[in-house]
């Protein structure tokens, strides 16, 4: 797991990746690259990360990962992140394509609904916490599911 400050350099870190998995003789290495878009009129996202948390979370991804014979990476923004530029990428590598595939998939969705990150739109040069956009995560004090009145 990496944490960078504002967008990610997507070829750099891919490519180090690629160059990682190539001397395992495996089959597969699946990425994926979120970018962010133009809409509702920000300029960039920004992102808070509680990575005590996010740690915990991609330590048991990773674990699931081993059991099935294959390897996580990921890495995401802290701060602005602007319209054009990746906040997150993440990867899957392994044997054979088939769990690679499988694995990439449920990674990026438990990601979307469970990884202890909080994202803002910047509109005007201010942030502005995103909300309708945000899940809430359980025990998670003001943002938690039991407080979503």
């Amino acid at each position: 797991m990496e944490l960078y400050n504002n967008g990610l350099k997507v070829e750099e870190i891919t490519n180090r990746w690629y160059k990682d998995v190539s001397i395992l003789n495996y089959g597969a290495l699946i990425t994926f690259v979120g970018i962010i878009r133009d809409e509702d009129g920000i300029e960039a996202l920004s992102f808070d990360i509680y990575k005590p948390i996010l740690e915990s979370w991609f330590n048991n991804w990773q674990k699931e990962a081993k059991r099935r014979g294959a390897l996580i990476f990921m890495a995401h923004s802290i701060g602005d992140v602007k319209i054009g530029e990746s906040s997150y990428i993440s990867a899957v590598a392994s044997p054979k394509r088939r769990v690679a595939l499988e694995l990439i998939d449920e990674f990026v969705e438990d990601f979307k609904a469970n990884a202890p990150i909080w994202k803002y739109d910047v509109i005007n040069g201010k942030r502005v916490y995103a909300k309708d956009r945000s899940t809430p995560m359980k025990e998670a004090g003001i943002l938690s599911e039991e407080n979503d009145d």
